[in-house]
Order: C-alpha cells, then sequence, then structure tokens
C-alpha cells in the first residue's frame, strides 16, 4: 500500500460522483464511493464564489467524511484544511508545500449556499465542467475565510506515463444515448458521468462511465499519489471495470531504474488472486503505466489562518 496517504484518505480524495439532470452531487466515505475528476490546476479571474457560508470545527472523533452538493447547498463534513484545497485544486497531497501542521489533523464542517442564478447556470453544465466550478467556488471560500494564499511551481518529479498496451486499449466508447445505472441518459450531446469505487478485504472495484483519459489519469494519481500523464492520444469518453489489490507496489520491471514507486519495499508482496493496479490496468483495460520524470505542478502554501467560525 502506498505511503503518504491513508487508503480511505484516497478514496475520498478520488471519490466525487456527479449526477447530471439537476442531480446532486454527492462525495462520501461509505461502503461505496463515487468519482470524477476536475481538469487540472488552474483558476479563473473572476472565480465564482458561495454566497454565504457557515465553517465550524468539527471535534467529534467521527471518521466519516463527506463532501456533497445538493438543492444549491455545499455541505462539508468532517474534513481537514489539506483535504479541502486538494479537493479545490484538484491536486494530490505531495503536491502540497508548506503550511502548518493543524491543516492536516484540525477538521471543519462547512455549510454553503450558492446563489441562486449560479445554481441553475451550474446545472446548464456538463459533468467536469460542473465540478469544475465548484472547485473554483472552493478556491474563493478558502481564501476568503482561510485567507489562503498561495503560488505555484513546476517541478521535475517522478511520474508515470499511461500508455497503449502492446494489443491495444479494452475500453468500451461510451455514447450520449447509453442509460446510465440510474436509468438517466445523456442529453445535449453530453455522456453521462457516472463512476463508482467500493472496497472490501484488500481490494477495490472501480466502475467508470463517459470517462476521458484525463480523468482516468487523474483517477489514478489519486489511487497512486503520483501524477499520471495521459499519454494514450485516446480522443473519446469510455465505459470500463478495473478490479485491483490494494497492493501498488509496481511489478518487478519497476524496479531497479531509480523508480521510489509508493510502496515500494523489499519485502515481496502478499499473495493474492487479485493482481496489482499495475497489473490490472494492462490485463483489463489494454493500457500500461510507465515510470519517468515529468513537469509536476506544486501549490506552496504562503499563509494560511484558521477560520472565524461565522
Amino acid at each position: 500500500m502506498a505511503h503518504g496517504l491513508d487508503y480511505s484518505r484516497k478514496l475520498l480524495l478520488t471519490a466525487i460522483s456527479i449526477a447530471v439532470g439537476g442531480g446532486p452531487v454527492v462525495i462520501s466515505i461509505l461502503s461505496a464511493r463515487q468519482i470524477c475528476a476536475q481538469s487540472p490546476l488552474t483558476t479563473a479571474a473572476p472565480s465564482p464564489s458561495f454566497e454565504v457560508a457557515a465553517i465550524r470545527p468539527n471535534r467529534s472523533g467521527d471518521h466519516s467524511s463527506h463532501i456533497r452538493t445538493s438543492n444549491g447547498r455545499f455541505g462539508v463534513t468532517n474534513q481537514t484544511t489539506k483535504t479541502l484545497i486538494e479537493f479545490a485544486y484538484n491536486i494530490q497531497d505531495i503536491q502540497i508545500s508548506g503550511g502548518p501542521s493543524w491543516i492536516a489533523s484540525e477538521k471543519y464542517d462547512i455549510d454553503a449556499k450558492i446563489e441562486d442564478s449560479l445554481a441553475e447556470e451550474l446545472q446548464k453544465l456538463p459533468p467536469e465542467k460542473r465540478r469544475e466550478q465548484l472547485g473554483l467556488m472552493l478556491q474563493s471560500l478558502l481564501a476568503d475565510r482561510f485567507n489562503l494564499k498561495v503560488g505555484h511551481e513546476t517541478r521535475e518529479l517522478p511520474v508515470y506515463a499511461l500508455i497503449l498496451a502492446k494489443n491495444g486499449p479494452k475500453l468500451q466508447e461510451s455514447k450520449p444515448s447509453d442509460t446510465s445505472p440510474n436509468g438517466t441518459k445523456g442529453s445535449a450531446g453530453h455522456v453521462n458521468r457516472h463512476m463508482g469505487i467500493s472496497s472490501r478485504a484488500g481490494e477495490s472495484e472501480i466502475r467508470d462511465e463517459g470517462a476521458t483519459m484525463a480523468a482516468v489519469a487523474q483517477q489514478l494519481s489519486q489511487q497512486l499519489s503520483r501524477t499520471v500523464l495521459d499519454q494514450t492520444g485516446l480522443k473519446g469518453m469510455y465505459d470500463f471495470t478495473l478490479r485491483f489489490s490494494h497492493d501498488q507496489s509496481p511489478p518487478a520491471m519497476f524496479k531497479g531504474s531509480g523508480d521510489s514507486s509508493p510502496g515500494t519495499g523489499n519485502a515481496p508482496p502478499p499473495e493474492s488472486s487479485v493482481p496489482s493496479i499495475f497489473t490490472a490496468i494492462q490485463e483489463q483495460l489494454g493500457l500500461k503505466l510507465e515510470p519517468t520524470k515529468g513537469p509536476v505542478e506544486i501549490l506552496v502554501i504562503g499563509h494560511i489562518e484558521k477560520p472565524s467560525e461565522n
């Protein structure tokens, strides 16, 4: 299992479901999680913001957490500030530099209202654009209430390149007319985006519909705690199922080449009938991860304060 992020926390950061047609967006740590990806680390000026927001410390000690939007409201329960930053900027733990220790330990609840006309506009956007706007709104909240000030750096770091395997992809292309599991269909040329991830007894299963390869690369980045660059050349939206074990150790061919992959160690992985994520990607998706180095954008926290409660 990869170091740096607790596995359940990685599932939370990966777990976002976007329901089209005005439905809720829900992110939760439960037995089944749902996910989607946001476009890469960018900001727009001026950024959208919430109409009003209440923030309170959560000292319950409860392990359950969620982030959700429904009926024009954005709710956060039992989340650290660092998790909120990762969510807002769609980055991983390793892409955050600086900041005091409390951003990773103290937890908060947030109840924010989205202005009515903006909420209506959000429902008209394609799923991933809607998710991007929610991230920008959370960026505004962090700047306003946490007095977050950030800078950006680009560093050459170990990454994975997502490429086509020898025999080509094993992905089914999505169509706007396809019916999703919840009974809805895409409209206005949009493909519904639905992803669920379930975890049990040391293994996980991801079911994804309507995913771009950029979104797949982002999901894998969260699972591996390392940036994954899409170099497949595939431009469509795809449906697939990926089943893998929680052991994230790379196969033997990755070792001995200067690769410092999370989860790499001297002890052999435990025996399992479920393949590692590296093997599963090749066998089940017809894709492949190759270790390399590449530019990774780093968010540098210059200043942050604990928020006032009101």
